[in-house]
This record gives C-alpha cells, structure tokens and sequence, in this order.
C-alpha cells in the first residue's frame, strides 16, 4: 500500500471521521438562548414564514443552503461504485464549496438508480435548499434528470459533471484560440468521450460561437457519424457529423482542437502530429491524461495543452466554477442556473486568466510567475480571485435574464462582501511557505537546513517528509540512524530516504562542541565531561549545530517537555545583546489572525521588555506584509491606577517614542482591544480603529490562559510558540502538537531564515 493511499485513509479516518461536520451559528449556552432556538422561541419565525414564505430566506439558512446529490452510478473515475461508496467523494465537494465561497452542504446519497427515483427524491428536497448540485450520476440518465428538475424546481439545479467542466475548458478555449492566433468559428474540434461532460462541453462551445459542423465527436466505438446505429442515443445523435471520418486517428487530420474526456493513453504523439498548426489539446482524463504533456509537447512543440492534473500548467479543475457560480446564484436568490449565467462565468474566469497575476498568486505556487500565455491560459485554483470575478457575473446575468429574486443594488459592497467571506486566516501559513520557495529560487541560497533532535517520533518524521515535499527546508535528522530508517522505511516516506541522519556520540565534531560547550557554561558548573555528555543528547548537539553556524535553525519539544526542550536553546543560543526572549503565539481565527506575546517565558516582564517584545511581534506581523497594530493589555482601560496597568501604559509610550510610525496603545481591556466598535463609540481618541492584531500581556500567567482557553474552548487554530529575540532561528513546540503544527512552524522558521538571509545581503 502506497505512502499516499496510507495517508489518504489516515486523513478521512484521523479524529471525526470524514470530511465535514454541522456547527451552530447562534449561541445555544442558556435556558434562553434554547428558550430561542426551539421551543417555544421557534414558533414565532414558523409563523412568520406559514405567512409569507420567502421569510424562509431570513430565518433560516436555506439560502446559504446547498445539497450535493448523487446515487453513485460514474463516480470520479471509479464507475457505478454505489452511494456509500460516493459518499466520500461528495463530504469533499462540501469541503470546498465551503473553503472556496462559504457555502454550507449537505452531501445526500440516494440508493436509487432509475431517473424516476432520483427525480422523485430530488423534489421532495427543495424546500431544504437553496441549490442542488448533482453529482457523479451516470449518463444519459444524467441528462433527463438534470433537465426534468430544472423545469420543476424553483432552486438552482446543477450537475457540476456536466456544467462544470464545460465553463472551465469554454474559459480555457477561448484563451487558448487567442494564444494560438486563430477564429472560434473557424476551428475544428474533435471531441473523444460521449458522456455527460462531452455533451455540455461541447453545447457551451457551440455557444461561444464554434460551429457544429466543425465538430466530431468520438466514443469508444470510434466517430459518430450520420447513420451510425451502433450505440446511439438522442445526445449522440445531436452530434452525428456528416463525415467520412471513422477512427479517432483520422477525425484529428487537420483538427484545430482535441477535448478529451476519455480513458488514459487514447492519444498519442503521432497523432498530435496530424494535428493543424497550434494545435490545442485539452487531456482532461483524470488521473492520467488521453497523453500526457510531455509527449505532446514532444510530437508537437507548438501544442497548447490543458489536463486535469495540478502537477502540469493549466489544469482544468472544476473547482474554479461551481462553488463561485453557486455564490452568485444564491445571492441573488436565483430560480436557475441558465445559459447566460453559464456564459458569464466563462467569460469571467477567461478574462481574469489575462489580467496581471498579483503576487499572492504567485507566492501560493511557491514563487512561480504566471503570465497569460501557452503555460498559462486557466487561472490557479487558490487564485482568490476569482471568486470576486465570477460570482457578481453570475449574479449579473441573473439579474439580467429575470431569474433573481432578490437583485443586488450595490456591487461595490457585494465585492467587499465576498471578500470578507475569504477570511484573513485562509492562507496564512501557505503564504509563509511560498515566500519561503519564492525567497530562495531568487536569492539562489540553499533551502535552510534544519535539524530535528527528536527523529524517533513519528510524527517528526512525517512532517519532515511534507516539508521535503515542499521544498521548504533540508531537514537533518539526530538520533539512532538504524532506527530512524527502519522507521522511514515502515511508513513509506520516500522523500527522507537520502536526508541525512547522525547519532551525536558519533559524530565527528562532538569533541569541538563540547569544548564549546565547556567553554560557555564553564564558570556556571559544567565541567568538560559533563560537556561531553550533553552533547551526546540531540537536542543539545543540534542546538549546538546551529549556533556553530553547521544549521540553519532547530526544532525541538516534540517529545520532551517546554521547559526541558527551550532550555539548551537558551543556554547556547541565547538571545540578542538588546534582545529580550520571548514567545510569540498565533491565533488563527476563522476571520483573523491575532498574535498573542508573551506567553511562554518572561513570567513578569517589566515595562522595557514588554515594549522590545512588542517590536519584535511587529517585525513578525510584517514578515507576512499584515499591518501590525499593537495593543497593550490590562484589566482597564486608559485609566491605570495599579502597578500592573501603568506599567502597560508605560510600554505603549515606550514604543511610540522608539518607533512612531507603529500603531500601539493602551493600556486597555482585551475586548475593546479587538473590537472597533467598543473603540468608536467610547474611545474615538485611540490609534486602533480597526482593532488590535499584537496582543501584549501584563505576564505570563495572562497570556498562557488566555490563549489555551481560545484553543479549547473558541475553536481557534494555535501556531507556536514562536521564540523571538534569540540570536539564532530555534523554536520549540509543545508535546500536544501534530505533524501540521510541525510543518508550520519549519514554514515561519524557514521564512525567518530567509529574511535574516535578505537583510544581510542588502547590507
């Protein structure tokens, strides 16, 4: 079993099994707030909606409120698996309805195959939703039951097999037709595949002005062509070409573009060959394309070619429509998704494809620049833009077609509200390990190397293969190397198998830094052979590694306690000569990221070290190109009387007298530190008008309840600690972390690094 298959399983088996889960959106603490919830508090909005029932919009979240719909007969690539079986398939598209526009789903398997059923079913749902995306639904039956609910229901019908390709390679022809110099018109298409997608693809082609005499469409029985009787239905018969054309061979004489949405290897290079001059192929067979790019390019070096597949340029990838066309749609409360809104996300996603690629894009694809042509001619997935481009188009059309109910007046503010919905926490930590990729390809320095004292955990060892993976660091492994690999090895992780791997007591500088060691601890009662036998521990020699400058950074506390895991980091790195050290904790909200200091190591600190903490969280802040707005923190605000409350006030006027041009004030309570509102209305005076993102706390016992009570109990996601004002990189993690907090925090050490790197290249 495959490195990859394993993790897979982990992944949907690992905590709550599956995928996706139902959270509340009101608070249910209190006899009152249940009083509300249910009874008797809900029969007032029953009411309300038996009276007029688009109140249903307003009480409830059917409008907010998908159904991901298959009875398992064509799922993915895996055929009539069945609706158990495609029940995972569907929790994943829920995920990124989610993740992409913030749509809520229910994913519903129906153990019934017959288009009666599945038609009968479906209708019985509307009043559920406020949309229905079909899914992996064989054809034709696909087809009469996408059209039969279209006619009868009053939501949004979609099948994202069908539709849902179709926008994307629609959006990719026209760019590629316009790279390539030639007429939608004039181009002759050859279609390889006969299903569902074939069909919608090739009827949104022909709306975009591509003529039906100018396609042949091909099935696994060769070209359909008049008179064919062998395998024919209605939807093949709309494509039947008056040809003499029979093998799929011939009907690429001369074609101007190839779609396939076929089987594996139905290509291949001679036949590209055949192809006219620029010629377009779009290999969309999943997971391995009808040829792969390589070979085209090979057979045809002036090819402009697509596949499905992320690990080639230009991937037709579904998700780049349907979350953002069902934004848009249930925005406007629309009836259906028609034609036109069809067309104007297409247009929409292949006009965003030609705009200038801004640097967030680039940094998610760790650095690549993109430029609209033959590499570049569909936009990336995590492109977050294009949900601001397709959803208002989708909502457009709407309006102007009739089909919304509710039409929105201000597009300006619906931009503003479909980029509030993206969340300030949504790429974070990728946007760290892009610029740490982005970072190195430019400078040409070698990826950090960073040493793990704690190889024998496994989940040290599987978050050091993600991050070779990744190309975010060289990680260097200390502890029994026979062990290690037997370890390496039993769980599949092939990207560690040429990392480096040392046992201390054997390596051949133990004896130089123990007299180092020696050297600095010596009057603080290490004697050498003491020396010697620290540094015969890991995480000792791998501190001592990278303060001798043989490493980059170190993490360590996988396996050991806080205390036990910073204590050589102190001892032997120590922190800078002004500095004072400290930890940094980041709060990832599902609306913001806040950063939390100190919470790990100065119990009490003075006023002083409060204000160089701050500075050094701000120099953090901006490492991710975030406005740092401090706030200094206490039980009152702006009214101090007590020891600890002057002396947060004390350290907000220390930074501004240091640095000015930072945000900062206090002292000041935590909530209005966050809130703008509590600021506006009772402290129009202060600098923080759009809340605080560096929380500072009066002491340790402060910052650590603090944080941990959000962890548990608020749901947010917690990156740290983070050690700040050392001389070198090192960080330690708490024993509680998992492989993703690993990668993390390699990402933002990896990204310190680089910036160190920068600095001292410009000076």
């Amino acid at each position: 079993m495959s490195s990859s298959f394993t993790d897979s399983l982990d992944y949907h088996a690992s905590g709550r099994p599956g995928k996706i889960e139902v959270i509340t959106s009101k608070p249910c603490d209190t006899d009152r707030d249940l009083a509300l919830a249910y009874s008797p508090g809900v029969a007032k909005p029953c009411i309300e909606i038996a009276k007029d029932p688009k109140k249903v919009f307003d009480y409830t979240a059917k409008g907010n409120l998908v159904a991901v719909i298959t009875n398992g007969t064509a799922v993915l690539g895996l055929g009539n698996i069945g609706p158990l079986a495609g029940k995972p398939v569907m929790e994943g598209k829920g995920v990124l309805f989610k993740k992409f526009a913030d749509i809520d789903v229910f994913d519903i398997e129906l153990n019934c195959e017959s288009p009666e059923e599945v038609i009968a079913a479906v209708k019985a749902l509307e009043p559920t939703f406020g949309g229905i995306n079909l899914e992996d639904i064989k054809a034709p039956e696909c087809f009469v039951i996408e059209e039969t609910l279209k006619k009868e229901l009053k939501i949004p019908v979609f099948h994202d097999d069908q539709h849902g390709t179709a926008i994307i390679t629609s959006a990719a022809l026209l760019n590629a037709v316009e790279i390539a110099g030639k007429k939608i018109e004039k181009i002759k298409i050859v279609v390889n595949g006969a299903g569902a997608s074939a069909y919608a693809c090739t009827n949104l082609f022909l709306s975009l002005g591509v003529k039906r005499e100018n396609v042949i469409m091909c099935d696994s029985k060769g070209v359909i062509y008049k008179g064919r009787t062998d395998g024919m239905n209605k939807w093949k018969e709309d494509f039947a070409n008056d040809t003499k054309k029979r093998t799929l061979s011939e009907a690429l004489e001369g074609a101007d573009v190839f779609l396939g949405l076929s089987v594996a290897r139905a290509v291949n290079g001679d036949m590209i060959k055949k192809m006219a001059d620029r010629p377009i192929v779009f290999a969309c067979a999943n997971p391995d394309p009808e040829i792969l790019p390589d070979e085209a390019i090979a057979a045809r070096p002036d090819v402009l070619i697509a596949t499905g597949r992320s690990d080639f340029p230009n991937q037709v990838n579904n998700v780049l429509g349907f979350p953002f066309i069902f934004r848009g749609a249930l925005d406007v409360r629309a009836t259906q998704i028609n034609e036109a809104m069809k067309l104007a996300a297409v247009y929409a996603i292949a006009k965003l494809t030609r705009e200038e690629v801004p640097e967030s894009v680039s940094r998610a694809y760790g650095g690549k620049q993109f430029k609209f042509g033959p590499d570049y001619f569909i936009p990336k997935p995590f492109d977050s833009r294009v949900l601001l481009w397709v959803a208002p188009a989708v909502a457009k059309a709407a309006m102007e077609t009739g089909v919304a109910q509710l039409p929105i007046e201000d597009f300006e503010a619906y931009h503003d509200k479909l980029e509030s919905l993206q969340g300030a926490a949504k790429s974070f930590i990728r946007s760290a390990i892009n610029r740490v990729k982005s970072s190195t390809k430019k400078s040409n320095h070698q990826l950090p190397k960073i040493g793990f004292p704690e190889a024998h955990s496994e989940k040290v060892l599987k978050a050091c293969n993600i991050i070779v993976e990744e190309g975010l660091a060289q990680p260097v492994l200390f502890g029994y190397p026979d062990i290690i690999r037997k370890k390496i090895e039993s769980l599949n992780l092939s990207n560690l198998y040429e990392v480096p791997i040392f046992r201390p007591s054997q390596h051949p500088q133990l004896n130089t830094y123990a007299q180092k060691l020696y050297d600095m601890r010596k009057r603080k009662g290490v004697n050498l052979p003491e020396a010697m036998r620290l540094m015969s521990d890991p995480n000792y020699f791998a501190v001592m590694s990278t303060q001798m400058g043989d490493l980059d950074g170190v993490i360590n506390g996988v396996t050991q306690s806080y205390g036990v895991a910073v204590k050589p980091i102190l001892e032997i790195i120590g922190k800078t000569r002004k500095g004072v050290a400290s930890g940094l904790i980041i709060v990832v909200l599902k609306d913001k990221v806040l950063f939390f200091a100190d919470c790990t190591l100065n119990v009490n600190p003075t006023a002083e070290q409060l204000a160089y903490i701050a500075t050094s969280a701000a120099e953090i802040v901006q490492y991710f190109e975030m406005e740092p707005r401090i706030a200094m923190l206490s039980f009152s605000n702006f009214s101090s009387r007590y020891e600890s409350s002057i002396k947060m006030k004390q350290a907000a006027e220390m930074v501004k007298d240091k640095y000015p041009h930072l945000i900062v004030d206090g002292e000041m309570q935590a909530d209005t530190a966050v809130d703008p509102t509590i600021i506006a209305e009772q402290f129009p005076f202060s600098e923080l008008k759009k809340g605080a993102n560096i929380l500072l706390f009066p002491d340790l016992n402060s910052g650590n309840i603090a944080y941990k009570l959000l962890q548990r109990l608020g749901g947010a996601e917690i990156l740290g600690p983070f050690l700040m004002g050392l001389k070198k990189s090192a960080h330690t993690m708490q024993r509680s972390c998992n492989v993703n907090d690993i990668v993390n925090t390699v990402a933002l050490t990896a990204l310190q690094i680089q910036v160190v790197r920068e600095y001292k290249a410009r000076k």
